[in-house]
């Protein structure tokens, strides 16, 4: 009987040790770990790092010094960020099961792992709820200006006039746009159903019945844009969709409407919405997601008084991270099994010689 050997890197947002207990709660019966450590444990490096490599890619990182020392035996490699770069492969000889507790997979090439029958998992769904409880905050916070009259408070300012004092809104009866309607973009629909809004939905990918059973209702974007009191992003940033949320698009949203971005930011041209909160064209924007992390210190962002920053906080709860690697290791433990997984990212390498003749070997 075969059995597997286990790299599993961690990093500064979720440690080793999380991937190393969730190993031995559900696959330590079919091996060992060959070694756990952190392969980025500076949390302003890994910041920087994740986000140029979703950018970029992973192939812009050199094969981590870990990988090259630990890798050679390894037919496992688990981690959050860590990049899984033609040269990681190529360290990794024996290389069969990659595993990345997260929902991206900028840091993974798929495409080269496919061609080398290396199959693929990710964690669809991990930080839903995390995200979409983060956006409706969010909503609340820059229309009712809650983070400017507690940054007014702490400085010695008493405020109560704020850009939108003529038309600050509730919740309720507004129509929301959600731009992307996959985990996140339905627990938002399902979340702000208390408030009794309208929810349209731009996903060309999403079943049209389970948006209509969801509360929502499909819409083109220029609809979408020209019609939503809320806009908020959902989507996956793939090269077909960066920069989708352009200058034309800002340019139908009413000029009481709020911009949200949770998702991710080259969706979005960063310079027409700027331009759109600088001449009031639109009454102001929350967003938790920049081009460059930390911010650039040149911002346009920075010195406007209709928008709500955050530092990339919106699925970086305690629950999300620390379940993240056990619902990874369990669906790998399922798939061992006989089980159907549920996070196979690539399921043609499932019909490759080389990997049917690894598996059968490991379960012989």
């Amino acid at each position: 009987m075969g059995e597997l050997k286990a790299l599993l890197l961690g990093d500064a947002m979720i440690h080793a040790e999380g991937f190393t207990k969730a190993w031995q709660k559900y696959l330590g019966s079919y091996g060992p770990v060959v070694f756990s450590g952190d392969w980025e444990p500076s949390w302003d490096a890994l910041q920087y790092r994740r986000l140029e490599v979703e950018k970029r890619g992973p192939e812009i990182e050199p094969c981590d010094p870990l990988v090259l020392e630990h890798g050679s035996e390894a037919n496992v490699l688990m981690g959050l960020f860590v990049p899984v770069s033609s040269k990681v492969m190529d360290n990794m000889p024996n290389l069969r099961l990659v595993g990345v507790s997260r929902a991206g997979l900028e840091n993974v090439n798929v495409a080269e792992a496919t061609k080398r029958g290396i199959l693929v998992f990710n964690v669809m769904g991990r930080n839903a709820h995390a995200v979409s409880d983060f956006t409706v905050g969010m909503m609340l916070a820059e229309c009712r200006n809650i983070a400017r009259a507690h940054h007014a408070i702490k400085s010695g300012d008493w405020r109560k006039t704020f850009v939108n004092s003529d038309s600050i809104p509730e919740l309720g009866g507004k129509v929301i746009g959600l731009v992307g309607f996959g985990n996140i973009g339905s627990l938002v629909a399902k979340k702000l159903s208390g408030f009794e809004v309208t929810v349209l939905v731009y996903d060309p990918y999403a079943n049209p019945e389970y948006v209509k059973a969801a509360g929502g209702q499909l819409a083109s974007l220029e609809e979408l844009f020209s019609s939503s009191d809320f806009v908020s992003i959902h989507a996956r940033l793939t090269d077909a969709n960066k920069k989708m949320i352009n200058a034309h698009l800002l340019g139908l949203m009413k000029p009481t409407a709020y911009f949200i971005n949770t998702g991710r930011a080259g969706l979005v041209d960063q310079d027409a919405l700027a331009a759109a909160l600088q001449e009031k064209r639109i009454m102001g924007a929350a967003l938790d997601v920049f081009t460059t992390e930390p911010i650039d210190p040149n911002s346009p962002f920075l010195i406007l008084d209709n928008v709500t920053l955050t530092t990339h906080l919106a699925g970086t709860t305690s629950d999300a991270l620390n379940n993240s690697p056990f619902l990874l290791a369990a669906d790998v433990a399922r798939f061992l099994g006989g089980d159907k997984a549920r996070y196979i990212v690539n399921p043609e390498v499932l019909e490759q010689a080389a990997f049917k003749a690894w598996l059968q070997a490991l379960k012989a």
